[in-house]
């Protein structure tokens, strides 16, 4: 019998099925989810240490593990940064350590957060929903593979537009039945 999966990580592997797979908001996601090799890493950092701490360790994870194996990993950040403006002055620190380690042009990190808002936009703005998450995550991305799958897919530059239309095409009611985890909003 396998352990029982951390509650937050099953909202993340729910969110990850019924929105980003089953919307194709990334279509690129599919398979390795059905192949199992999406890692999502529940972080119980308090500090913005104990997260670099986390994302250091996750992405030597990812570094060290072949991507038949391991393709990808969202890191689950439900005890800190419920704040988007605090969430996205992190992504620098982020970014610093990819740096520090010299992982910049290896990996990425993508960023989904519950109260995601693009620049100039309101935050009830239909697109800001192509971002919006359970929790704050960082989505640690293999370069190779972005580039992979960007140079497959018919039209990469439209995936962004395209998910904007299907935020934009649901109703509110629509919006608020399939983020219920955002609620209220």
């Amino acid at each position: 019998m396998s352990p029982a999966l951390h509650p937050v990580e099953t909202s993340v592997r729910g969110w990850l099925e019924s929105i980003v797979i089953g919307l194709n908001l990334c279509p690129f996601a599919g398979k390795p989810f059905r192949e199992n090799r999406i890692r999502v890493f529940v972080s119980e950092a308090k500090t913005p240490l104990d997260l670099l701490t986390d994302l250091q360790l996750e992405l030597t994870r990812l570094h060290d593990t072949p991507v038949e194996q391991l393709e990808t990993t969202l890191i689950a950040v439900p005890l800190m940064l419920a704040d988007f403006a605090d969430y996205n002055d992190f992504l620098d620190e982020a970014d610093a350590l990819l740096d520090q380690y010299e992982w910049s042009g290896d990996f990425q990190v993508a960023s989904f957060h519950p109260d995601y808002q693009f620049a100039d936009t309101l935050p009830t703005d239909a697109s800001n929903y192509t971002n919006r998450s359970p929790v704050p995550l960082l989505h640690l991305l293999r370069e190779d593979s972005v580039e992979t799958a960007i140079a497959l897919h018919p039209d990469p530059d439209g995936i962004p537009e395209t998910n904007i239309a299907k935020m934009e095409a649901m109703t509110l009611i629509e919006r608020r039945a399939l983020f219920a985890f955002l609620e209220p909003r």
